[in-house]
């Protein structure tokens, strides 16, 4: 994807990092609010925070994955490891960062930083395929779909995102993108096939809620690959 959400830099300060990444929850075994606050309060940066969020989660799965140096390592079921290298570069380098497990579809979620931008990175343990997603996955109550939510100033998609999910893989089935410029945007899931959205318009002060079905006429097909 070309998109990616600009990371934070540290001139910001650590409670603007908290700020940005306490919606980021999956539905497995996710920080609270109050726990990600605290745990980020002194983070410099996005990266920062990821990683003592993955000190935080390594601590409670200690069987999901192993950190080696700059080499993180996720355990494959039933057996295996892949293996995930941080890099440098001009840019700011590449790192990767344990976020989270999807213990419904045995998936781990991963925290990516590519020079000033971040993403995620969906792992399958079943299989070891991975899957880059523009923003915090949300799993569907029946397990089949993740909504996806990328709106920001600038490298961002824009747009609510649907993906399928099967053993396979998962692939973008599809998206829908507001008439009007969103600032930011959380979806929720109410059912299997309906969203519950909280977004900002740009320049405006408070939030507004719309529901989305999957039915609607509006969302546009992902091409298929």
């Amino acid at each position: 994807m070309a998109s990616r959400r600009p990371a934070l830099s540290a001139a910001r300060g650590a409670h603007v990092v908290v700020l940005a990444l306490l919606a980021c929850a999956a539905q497995g075994t996710p920080l609270t609010r109050d726990e990600l606050a605290k745990t980020c309060a002194e983070a410099d940066d996005s990266s920062h925070c990821a990683r003592l969020v993955e000190e935080v989660q390594l601590r409670r799965l200690p069987n999901l994955a192993l950190r080696e140096g700059g080499v993180l390592k996720v355990t494959l079921f039933p057996s295996g490891a892949a293996a995930f290298a941080d890099s440098e570069g001009l840019n700011g380098g590449r790192s990767f960062s344990l976020w989270d497990y999807m213990s419904e579809i045995n998936a781990v979620v991963l925290f990516v930083t590519n020079g000033d931008e971040v993403s995620f990175l969906l792992v399958q343990r079943a299989t070891g395929k991975t899957t880059e997603l523009p923003s915090e996955p949300r799993l569907s109550p029946d397990r089949a779909r993740l909504a996806t939510a990328d709106f920001c100033e600038a490298r961002c998609v824009n747009e609510i995102s649907i993906w399928r999910v099967t053993r396979d893989g998962v692939r973008k089935e599809s998206s829908w993108k507001p008439r009007e410029t969103w600032s930011e945007a959380v979806a929720s899931w109410t059912s299997a096939t309906n969203l519950s959205i909280e977004y900002t318009i740009a320049g405006a002060d408070a939030s507004s809620k719309l529901e989305r079905r999957l039915a609607d006429s509006d969302w546009i097909a992902a091409p298929a690959r």
